[in-house]
């Protein structure tokens, strides 16, 4: 088995780190609320020491429909509906982290579509990992906070590859940690920020900016941002071979509509579940034609359309999943 060998980092596992004035924080966000609901506590601890906090904001939120007809009181959602919604989102974030403590200056917005993440990793590889590349670069941040892997939004972990790969391209030394906001913190070494009422207090004011967000699901949003911020530490994924075994053991009555999203710092490439093969120990082994260019992700996704929209299989790295092939 591959094993991940954790990179200099300051923070011990069962403590929160230690913030100062050269702190330079950069939250990567996929979407307006995120860094409020899974990062606001953290934002306002480097704030409150003079430190500094840049967000890279993926996307604009503009693929909500359902409290978008519900607000606007309209059935279709147009290409400029949706342009309309994401402005209205845009400005939402904005009032949030300023009630924060971060000037709106401080946000790096890339404009991409919601729910298109993965696909700028697959259209788009070189200049999405550029766009990443050029945030991190110009925020120069000593800590990063990025979505989980094992974010079930498809969002989320297409971020978290994008922010691994531009670190690792960089070879920025930025300790790195994850938050979670669909599904479960996975184990490992980790720590839960602790927040006074008055910092929760912020939080829930700024929370309530995303009006668009609390309209239909003000409970749900409530629940999600009162969780205890728990994030984890994470160390530099290691690199791949040719050969890689996989985590995952679908249904064949799945095997016609699955795909294998393979991404390094170089490509990604997408392979059918028919080039994998089986392995001794009886589980699926892909054969990549090269050798990875560095850490290596891959995503097990099925082309249907559907309503639902997290992953159901989802991303695995190199070192934390995938194991090396026979």
């Amino acid at each position: 088995m591959l094993t991940t060998t954790f990179s200099t980092n300051p923070y011990r596992a069962e403590d929160a780190p230690v913030f100062t004035a050269a702190t330079r924080l950069l939250v990567v966000a996929p979407h307006p609320d995120d860094e409020t609901i899974a990062t606001g506590g953290l934002i306002q601890a480097v704030r409150a020491v003079g430190g500094d906090v840049t967000v890279l904001l993926a996307t604009n939120g503009d693929n909500n429909p359902w409290p978008q007809r519900w607000m606007e009181r309209r059935l279709l959602i147009d290409a400029a509906a949706r342009r309309r919604w994401g402005s209205r989102r845009r400005g939402e974030v904005a009032a949030a982290l300023v009630r924060l403590g971060v000037p709106a200056d401080r946000i790096f917005p890339l404009g991409w579509s919601d729910m298109g993440i993965t696909d700028q990793l697959r259209r788009n590889h070189e200049g999405a990992l550029s766009a990443f590349a050029e945030a991190i670069a110009e925020a120069s941040p000593t800590l990063v906070a990025m979505p989980a892997l094992g974010d079930r939004h498809p969002d989320h972990g297409a971020c978290h590859v994008l922010t691994r790969l531009a670190v690792d391209r960089l070879g920025h030394t930025a300790a790195c940690i994850d938050y979670m906001v669909h599904g479960t913190a996975r184990p490992g070494p980790a720590f839960t920020l602790d927040m006074s009422p008055a910092a929760a207090a912020i939080k829930h004011e700024a929370l309530l900016s995303h009006a668009t967000q609390t309209a239909l699901s003000r409970g749900r949003m409530e629940r999600m941002a009162s969780r205890p911020e728990r994030y984890g530490q994470l160390g530099l994924p290691t690199a791949a071979g040719r050969s890689i075994g996989l985590p995952w053991q679908p249904s064949p009555l799945w095997a016609a509509r699955l795909r294998l999203t393979v991404v390094d710092r170089s490509a990604t490439r997408v392979f059918p579940w028919s080039a994998t093969r089986q392995a001794a120990d009886g589980g699926r082994c892909l054969d990549l034609p090269t050798s990875p260019s560095g850490p290596l992700f891959i995503k097990l996704s099925a082309d249907l359309p559907s309503p639902w929209i997290f992953d159901r299989w989802g991303w695995a790295a190199s070192g934390d999943g995938l194991a090396a092939g026979e």
